[in-house]
């Protein structure tokens, strides 16, 4: 009986060592991520953790998001010289907050050969058939106006993009076609950025795209929606003053 109970007592403290070396060996590969994607140290990499905490809704529930303060945090923690290879690192921290302030559907981050496409569906920004933006979109362009002119992003070019479904337009003396509307849309989203939160004019440029860009099939009312969007690239070294 000593003999197998010493067996099992070996037993169980191997199991239990192989957990405590695979946790060992997790943290790490994180603390080794973390040095490769900045020049870590532990204020550094307290401030990219407390980013993610805490954050405050910003549309339905009303409260202001704490944008400049999280994003500042997170992009001062884990963006260092930005490179054409590493802007996948600010798509993951984007889509982060969006998700932990629960945006996802209104705002969403991808990335493609040309940058970092920051698209933001039109229904919070605009009334349906109209250009102007909404008083309460304000806040959301200007986040994004404090991404554009951080120092890591504010020599880097800007495209704005305004993209329509295929329905007619419901306004046509102001807006005869969706080229129109499209190209207003991205036009007062730039003019936004520019006049409200000093975004430097010569690396901006705006474009509308009517409905020849979708994301989606513009065959149901759901899709469409995708498709109704402003989208802000940030430009890759390749891309920069180039169109897509």
């Amino acid at each position: 009986m000593a003999r197998e109970k010493k067996q099992q007592e070996e037993t169980d403290t191997a199991g239990w060592m192989n957990t405590y070396a695979d946790l060992v060996t997790l943290l790490l590969c994180f603390f080794v991520l973390l040095f490769a994607m900045s020049k870590a140290d532990e204020g550094r990499i307290k401030a990219f953790m407390a980013g993610f905490e805490g954050g405050a809704g910003i549309l339905d529930g009303g409260k202001m998001l704490e944008f400049e303060k999280n994003i500042g945090q997170m992009l001062e923690s884990a963006v260092d010289g930005l490179s054409d290879e590493e802007l996948g690192v600010l798509q993951n921290i984007l889509q982060e907050m969006v998700e932990s302030e629960q945006l996802t559907g209104q705002i969403s981050v991808t990335r493609n050969e040309r940058g970092i496409i920051i698209s933001l569906m039109d229904k919070i920004l605009f009334d349906p058939g109209l250009a102007e933006i909404k008083l309460e979109a304000n806040t959301i362009i200007e986040q994004v106006g404090i991404i554009l002119n951080m120092d890591e992003f504010k020599d880097r070019s800007v495209a704005v993009e305004g993209h329509s479904d295929n329905d007619p337009v419901r306004y046509v003396n102001m807006y005869p076609t969706n080229w129109e509307l499209s190209t207003a849309r991205a036009t007062n989203v730039l003019r936004f950025l520019v006049e409200k939160s000093d975004v430097n004019p010569v690396r901006i440029s705006a474009a509308g795209y009517s409905f020849y860009h979708p994301i989606a099939p513009n065959d149901t009312p759901e899709n469409k929606a995708k498709n109704r969007r402003a989208d802000i690239v940030i430009l890759g070294d390749s891309y920069e003053n180039t169109g897509p």
